[in-house]
């Protein structure tokens, strides 16, 4: 039975990504679902094939335009769940307020290693389409998402690919804990990862038909409701005396 040298099975031992260079990150946003309530699949590749990142934080700063929002309660609840980790940075999120009112919203989206890639992260976050004034046109508007700025907090440092610029800022470490840490501000010199949402919005030439159709239904309904109450409704009258 031969015997290996030693360097030798170190070789074999080694992994394929200990070799591998830093390149730029590869970043894909992916938009799940149709109509008003959607969902956003992030995925990160760091392209840093370095073992500090395992140990590290990363996190996504969505820019949201006022066309689409996150509802702060749908978050907290999938956080008990363990589903998704978000934090709505922007103060009093009015989820009622149609586009041409509301105004830009920024998520921090705490990312989640990826089990299918080495030094990838992913995250889901759920989005939500604001109504939108009727078009004369063919009832298509889109809305863009920009491409999400990337935060990595490590507690050591690593070295990164040229193609990148970092400044260091301050976020919240968690969505639980809302302590100030200091993350690495990553963002891609020249490469633009921007998509574009199909938000589905009514004609204006339908407006009197629907005006109509719904104070039409709407007396309907009430009259049928109330006729209800008077005919099997069991009604009782309290006097009081002063």
């Amino acid at each position: 039975m031969a015997i290996l040298p030693l360097w030798m099975i170190f070789f074999v031992c080694v992994p394929e990504y200990m070799y591998a260079q830093n390149k730029c990150p590869e970043v894909m946003q992916q938009v799940l679902k149709d109509g008003f309530h959607r969902d956003l699949l992030i995925k990160i590749n760091l392209g840093i094939f370095d073992e500090v990142i395992r140990s590290c934080t990363v996190a996504m700063k969505v820019h949201l335009p006022s066309g689409l929002y996150v509802d702060p309660y749908e978050l907290t609840s999938l956080q008990k769940y363990n589903l998704t980790e978000a934090l709505v940075i922007s103060d009093n999120v009015d989820l009622e307020v149609p586009e041409y009112l509301a105004t830009d919203i920024s998520v921090l989206v705490y990312m989640r290693p990826d089990p299918e890639c080495h030094f990838c992260f992913r995250a889901l976050l759920p989005l939500h389409c604001r109504y939108h004034r009727p078009t004369k046109d063919d009832g298509k508007i889109f809305t863009e998402l920009k491409s999400p700025e990337i935060l990595i907090h490590c507690q050591k440092s690593f070295q990164s690919a040229e193609c990148l610029k970092e400044a260091e800022i301050e976020a919240p470490c968690s969505q639980n804990n809302i302590h100030m840490c200091h993350w690495d501000s990553v963002t891609l010199k020249a490469v633009k990862n921007e998509l574009k949402l199909q938000i589905p919005v009514g004609f204006k030439h339908h407006l009197t038909l629907v005006c109509t159709g719904t104070f039409v239904t709407t007396i309907l309904c009430s009259s049928l409701i109330l006729s209800a109450l008077w005919k099997h409704g069991h009604f009782s009258f309290v006097h009081c005396s002063l």
